[in-house]
């Protein structure tokens, strides 16, 4: 792939999007949403289906690999002892949360973990905040961009306190506030309960559904999982002018033996490996880099894919439409090149595309 200096500047990953193309509610059915099929390299033939084709579209014996992560309840809301508001989300991953948690004199648990605090007023050290399920934030440090070190305090089961009292953290671009559909279209299908850590949605497995899955397993497509904790970091604006300077968030990934054995036997076989999602790719392609290959692997990544970067695993991708100037469309640009990436959203905003979290997907083959 041809790589030119252009595709380094942050103002070439720019483009216009009508504000009533990004998608504030999920589809009315799951698995209803459209598809835009795109070739990686070549001509750029563009052919528009539904997400229930997709089995009609991938590559023949492909292995799919699914990012099995559960949402979180991670936005808590509560008062300060001043009256006013205050609001918390939590950062790290629950599941190193709970492996840090030591026991207090009141029966309950502790642990220091990373989160945004928000609040009318200015916030300091030392200050506690008290929310519902018994769960309470003491601030420790401050970070950039918000961000705190805080001494989190809970009983019983730290998740289920969450799901007690916290919220679904939307991405900020939805402007409205969760509501109970929320719960259940903000995550896949085959997010796991013992995966319950992320922040945001690995979305483009949102437009799977149950039949579907079958329908894929009928026609000989493998399936594998991995697991990323998705950060607010995927949120986070590149502010550099030139791209190489953005220093990438990392997020905890696990990739277990099965996965590592099963991607191993389809690259012997030849068969393509299809990500689906960034966060599974930045997952495969971020250990391979560490590692030489992809095996089995607990711990972080922070790869930041952009054009001319290689990619050692994944061949296809399966991916929802991203925001201009976010590190993810810099991902998809690296995959696919980033002048045909561009021409292809115009394309789709053209044809009333849905876009980001709720919206359209697009496989990259």
């Amino acid at each position: 792939m041809h790589i030119e200096e252009a595709d380094f500047l942050l103002e070439n990953y720019n483009f216009d999007l009508p504000q009533e193309q990004i998608a504030q509610f999920p589809p009315e059915e799951r698995g209803s949403s459209r598809l835009l099929v795109m070739p990686r390299t070549g001509a750029l033939d563009l052919h528009h289906k539904m997400f229930s084709d997709l089995p009609d579209c991938l590559p023949e014996g492909a292995l799919l690999i699914a990012n099995n992560s559960r949402v979180l309840q991670a936005r808590l809301l509560g008062t300060r002892s001043t009256g006013g508001k205050v609001e918390f989300l939590l950062l790290t991953p629950l599941p190193l949360v709970v492996e840090r948690a030591k026991a207090d004199k009141s029966g309950g648990f502790f642990a220091e973990a990373e989160g945004l605090v928000r609040s009318g007023g200015s916030i300091r050290e030392g200050e506690t905040f008290e929310f519902g399920a018994g769960i309470g934030v003491t601030v420790l440090a401050s970070g950039p961009f918000g961000q705190r070190r805080v001494r989190l305090g809970w009983k019983g089961d730290l998740a289920a306190a969450f799901a007690a009292t916290g919220h679904i953290p939307l991405p900020p671009y939805i402007r409205r506030p969760d509501g109970e559909e929320d719960l259940s279209r903000y995550q896949t299908v085959y997010a796991r309960q013992d995966k319950t850590g992320s922040v945001a949605a690995p979305t483009a497995g949102l437009h799977f559904t149950p039949p579907l899955r079958e329908k894929l397993a009928e026609r000989g497509f493998q399936w594998a999982e991995v697991t990323l904790y998705v950060g607010y970091g995927t949120f986070s604006p590149v502010r550099t002018p030139d791209i190489r300077s953005h220093r990438m968030h990392r997020e905890y990934v696990e990739v277990p033996e099965s996965t590592a054995l099963a991607i191993a036997e389809a690259r012997a076989q030849k068969r393509p490996v299809i990500a689906v999602g960034t966060t599974s790719l930045r997952t495969l392609e971020g250990v391979a880099e560490l590692c030489g290959r992809v095996q089995a692997y607990t711990g972080w990544t922070d790869i930041f894919l952009y054009p001319g970067r290689p990619f050692r695993v994944v061949e296809g991708l399966v991916t929802n439409f991203h925001l201009p100037e976010s590190s993810l469309l810099m991902l998809v640009a690296a995959f696919a090149g980033r002048k045909r990436m561009l021409d292809a959203y115009a394309e789709a905003i053209a044809k009333g595309y849905r876009f980001f979290s709720y919206g359209d997907a697009m496989l990259i083959r």
